[in-house]
């Protein structure tokens, strides 16, 4: 996950802040003031000349852009613009939320089975297509929750007859989201890598194995609880 350069000053530390420019139509500006408070960013100038567009200046945190690019291209539809660029260093703004949903994660290696893809639509958005070999704490798909999920997408359907397994299958799976290297910088958390192959790129957690992530996990918690003192 991207991180940005800190700097110490006096025993505090500040981070780079920037000034992003936002041209977008006026019925997407409650969206775009919303999303940007919530990263941190504060709105230093509105320009509307009534034309049915706004032209909005925000000051923001460096990390608070970092996956903004493809929600705002989202939340205004394909039609609104943004640049940044970067203004001075400022003391740390504060914790921002980055990922607010989970992973669906390959619980074993195989391939993808269209069976299994139907039963798992309904937890998110899956990444992988049928046939496609996956392997253990591979992420496979974004969860709806905001919890990570192990998932078994290898699975086959027992077959009760000499009908061809998957004939139906395809024809009701949702066609798989395929993530851009930019994309992919910006929808990792902390404990996901990327992997970048001549062929594709998969994401992965970094630490394959459920035990080690959830023993992590445990070491992370009880560092966090015990606060400045251990």
């Amino acid at each position: 996950m991207p991180r940005v350069l800190t700097r110490s000053v006096q025993g505090t530390t500040h981070e780079p802040y920037e000034l992003a420019l936002i041209d977008a139509a006026e019925e997407y500006m409650g969206i775009v003031v919303q999303k940007l408070g919530t990263r941190r960013g504060v709105m230093v100038k509105m320009v509307n000349h009534g034309s049915g567009r706004v032209r909005l200046e925000f000051e923001v945190p460096s990390r608070g852009l970092i996956g903004y690019r493809t929600e705002f291209l989202t939340d205004t539809k394909g039609t609104g613009i943004l640049t940044h660029l970067f203004t001075e260093y400022r003391l740390w703004a504060g914790d921002i939320v980055h990922r607010t949903t989970g992973a669906l994660v390959s619980d074993r290696h195989g391939r993808v089975t269209g069976y299994a893809m139907i039963n798992l639509q309904a937890r998110g958005q899956l990444f992988v297509g049928p046939t496609e070999t996956v392997y253990g704490g591979m992420l496979v798909g974004e969860n709806s929750r905001d919890t990570d999920m192990d998932v078994n997408i290898t699975k086959e359907k027992k077959q009760t007859n000499m009908r061809a397994a998957g004939s139906d299958a395809y024809e009701k799976i949702v066609p798989p989201l395929r993530l851009s290297l930019e994309q992919s910088i910006e929808f990792i958390r902390h404990d996901e890598l990327i992997e970048v192959t001549p062929q594709t790129l998969r994401l992965r957690k970094r630490h394959l194995d459920q035990n080690e992530r959830k023993q992590h996990a445990a070491r992370q918690a009880a560092s966090s609880d015990a606060g400045p003192h251990e």
